[in-house]
């Protein structure tokens, strides 16, 4: 069964570069074919799927945050990583990364793949 856990700080300054790394147990994040994707989610909103890296390294982002994204991986560790540079208050949310079939990207719903169960990261002004 595969188990993800999401890692780093909970608190990141404005302007500074936030850093998240998902840990992966159970599975290869080189095999099959998933969606190794990050989704976040502020208070009182919905899911918003940053982005994801796919089995062979080929990574998408979403639109709005493109430009401030990037989305690696160690596969020696079975980890991948969530850099968001130059954030705001307006990015404070829980993130949560997750393992997805292709379809199921973008879902409305937690139920659908495998998730960590989500970090706190706020943004201090």
């Amino acid at each position: 069964q595969v188990q993800l856990q999401e890692s780093g700080p909970g608190l990141v300054q404005a302007s500074q570069t936030l850093s998240l790394t998902c840990t992966v147990s159970g599975d290869s994040i080189t095999a099959g074919y998933y969606y190794w994707s990050w989704i976040r989610q502020a208070p009182g909103k919905g899911l918003e799927w940053v982005g994801y890296i796919d089995n062979s390294g080929g990574t998408y982002y979403r639109a709005s945050l493109q430009s401030r994204t990037s989305i690696s991986r160690d596969t020696s560790k079975n980890q991948f990583t969530l850099q968001l540079s130059s954030v705001t208050p307006g990015d404070t949310a829980v993130y949560y990364c997750a393992r997805v079939i292709p379809r199921d990207y973008g879902s409305s719903s937690k139920y659908r793949g495998s998730w960590g169960q989500g970090t706190q990261v706020t943004v201090s002004s």
